[in-house]
C-alpha cells in the first residue's frame, strides 16, 4: 500500500508530500522493516502522480519482491528551478540554468534530522544505518552519491541512477575521494548510453565518456575502502522513468540481496 503524508520542508518552510510504501501485511504483524529513501517520490509508484505520466513502477516491483521493506519517496518542489536548488549540493556553473541557490546539503540535513526520525518514530523500522538506503535519479542520483559518502553514518546503501555529476564534478569527486566510508557500504551507479556526458557511441558503452569515468572511479573508490560498488552503463538507455524502471530489480537486488 502507498500512503501520502504532508510534511514541512524546513529549509524554506514549504509543504512537501511523502509517498510512503508499506508492505501489504504491515498492519497484520509487529515485524520491523528496513527503509529506503528516494528523491522525486512522486515519480515512484503511480503513473498518475508522475511528472511525465510514467512512474518507476516501484509498487508493482515491491509487491512481488521477496524482501519486504518500507520506501519513503520525498517529493520535491515543482516551482521553477527550485527542484534543482534543493538537489544541488555544490555550486554549479551558470551555463546550465543560470544562478542556482545551493540547498542540497540542507535537504540532506532535513532528511536525516527530521524526516528519518519521524519515520522511525511513527513506523516499525529498523533504524540502523545497516538497514537504511537512499536512491535517486538525475539530480536525485547526484544527491544519493553525496548522501552515501557525506552522510555514511545514516546510509549504508545507495542507488545513484543517471546521476547529474556533470553539474559539479570537481567538488563532488573531491568529497568522494576525501571521505572514508564504512566497509559495509554498497553503491550502485548507472547511466544510459544515450545520455553519456562527453560520449560518442550512443547505443553502446563508451569507455571514453566522462560518465563512464566518473561512475567507475566512484565504484572503484567504494571497493578500495572494503565496500561493494558497481557502475553499469544501460546500453540504449536514456534519461527517463521508463528506462530507470528497467533497472529497479538489478539495483534493489545488488543493494539488499547480495
Amino acid at each position: 500500500m502507498v500512503i501520502k503524508r504532508d510534511v514541512i520542508y524546513s529549509p524554506n518552510g514549504e509543504h512537501r508530500t511523502l509517498h510512503i510504501y508499506l508492505p501489504d501485511h504491515y498492519y497484520m504483524t509487529q515485524e520491523r522493516f528496513p527503509v529506503m529513501y528516494f528523491f522525486d517520490g512522486h515519480n515512484l509508484f503511480f503513473d498518475s502522480d508522475a511528472t511525465y505520466g510514467k512512474s518507476w513502477g516501484l509498487k508493482d516491483f515491491l509487491d512481488g519482491w521477496e524482501k519486504p521493506m518500507i520506501v519513503v519517496g520525498m517529493e520535491c518542489s515543482h516551482t521553477g528551478n527550485q527542484r534543482l536548488c534543493e538537489y544541488l549540493p555544490y555550486p554549479a556553473g551558470d551555463q546550465f540554468f543560470g544562478p542556482l541557490q545551493v540547498l542540497g546539503n540542507q535537504t540532506l540535513d532535513w532528511i536525516v534530522r527530521e524526516v528519518k526520525p519521524m519515520i522511525d518514530w511513527e513506523y516499525r523500522t529498523w533504524p540502523q544505518r545497516e538497514c537504511t538506503g537512499i536512491a535517486g535519479s538525475s539530480m536525485g542520483g547526484l544527491m544519493a552519491i553525496r548522501a552515501v559518502f557525506g552522510y555514511n553514518q545514516w546510509f549504508s546503501k545507495a542507488a545513484c541512477i543517471s546521476s547529474a555529476i556533470g553539474f559539479c564534478p570537481e567538488p563532488l569527486m573531491a568529497d568522494v575521494f576525501g571521505t572514508r566510508i564504512s566497509p559495509d557500504t554498497r553503491v550502485y551507479l548507472s547511466w544510459g548510453s544515450r545520455e553519456s556526458w562527453g560520449g560518442w557511441d550512443k547505443e553502446h558503452t563508451d569507455p571514453t565518456s566522462e560518465s563512464f569515468q566518473w561512475n567507475h572511479a566512484i565504484a572503484h573508490h567504494v571497493w578500495a575502502q572494503g565496500g561493494a560498488g558497481t557502475a553499469i552503463c544501460q546500453e540504449g538507455g536514456g534519461h527517463c522513468e521508463a528506462d530507470w524502471e528497467k533497472l529497479v530489480p538489478d539495483f534493489m537486488d545488488f543493494l539488499w540481496m547480495r
